[in-house]
């Protein structure tokens, strides 16, 4: 009976207590573990203003609150200009799917509007990004991983707050890597898909460069994608270079943003091996396809 009673009293606090992605223990945000801090009165050469940081919520919060709410959940961005933190982080608490935004990730010399779009699509993605979800100790979690969550990013969410807008002004001011331009040209067929892939991809090489920055390692690179291959899927944060792989991968793939992923399913909304793709697939250096 006592054991029986522990069993219940640790069951009731765990459901009590919010899980954060963006790790399985929930002790990590959209980076690692890290003190950086960057207080709202720094001097900075970089990172975005809290126009900017505003803006790019506001568009999230206006494409996905509704699709949330499609899937039962209710979503709140937590806007925190204040506070120092370089990281990012999603909770469901109930029906309250939250996502914790902050200002000293917008502020980081390396983010830019786009870049910092891309972590707000990255904590949406681990709400409803698909399968792999994270494993828990008893179950799979609520959570998309940490590698699908990247790749719903570009696959689908960037794509549909971006669908609007004027992608190829944006580009033009970019300074885009021949192997991103000769890419996105060839798998895109409409100059309207080709802007939103370049766009997309650039917006990782900016999360990248950010990666690289707190590990003080060299940035990543579109020409050199990570070789390794997993035996089974990681769903922890994978090497700055595979992260920059997926985003790449999910700008390029062909699958339209309106068919989506499933919860169940690896497969369904996504390039797959299984249906032919060669292009836009989930790199195998944190995935390893459960269907062939």
């Amino acid at each position: 009976m006592k054991n029986l009673k522990q069993g219940l009293l640790l069951a009731t606090l765990l459901a009590g207590q919010s899980v954060l992605a963006c790790t399985q223990d929930g002790l990590e945000g959209f980076l690692p573990e890290n003190d950086l801090n960057i207080s709202v009165h720094q001097k900075r050469s970089g990172g975005i203003s809290l126009e900017e940081f505003n803006n790019v919520i506001d568009q999230a919060e206006t494409v996905y609150a509704p699709l949330v709410a499609q899937e039962g959940g209710r979503l709140s961005i937590e806007r925190n200009w204040d506070d120092g933190t370089v990281n990012a982080y999603a909770q469901q608490i109930g029906s309250t799917w939250k996502v914790s935004m902050f200002g000293g990730l917008a502020r980081h010399d390396t983010i830019t509007p786009d870049g910092f779009a891309l972590v707000v699509c990255h904590e949406i993605g681990h709400h409803i990004g698909g399968a792999p979800k994270k494993v828990s100790y008893w179950s799979n979690s609520w959570a998309s991983n940490e590698g699908q969550a990247d790749y719903f990013a570009t696959l689908k969410c960037l794509r549909r707050i971006w669908q609007s807008e004027d992608n190829a002004a944006v580009i033009a001011n970019m300074e885009v890597p021949e192997a991103v331009s000769t890419a996105c040209a060839k798998q895109w067929s409409s100059s309207a898909d080709y802007n939103i892939c370049v766009r997309g991809s650039m917006a990782g090489a900016s999360v990248s460069n950010l990666f690289a920055a707190l590990r003080g390692s060299a940035p990543g690179s579109f020409t050199t994608p990570d070789p390794r291959v997993v035996t089974r899927t990681d769903d922890n944060h994978p090497a700055h270079q595979c992260r920059l792989d997926t985003y790449f991968q999910g700008a390029l793939c062909e699958i339209s943003m309106n068919e989506n992923v499933e919860n169940a399913s690896e497969v369904t909304g996504t390039c797959h091996a299984s249906l032919g793709h060669t292009t836009g697939l989930r790199p195998l250096c944190w995935f390893k396809p459960a269907v062939q």
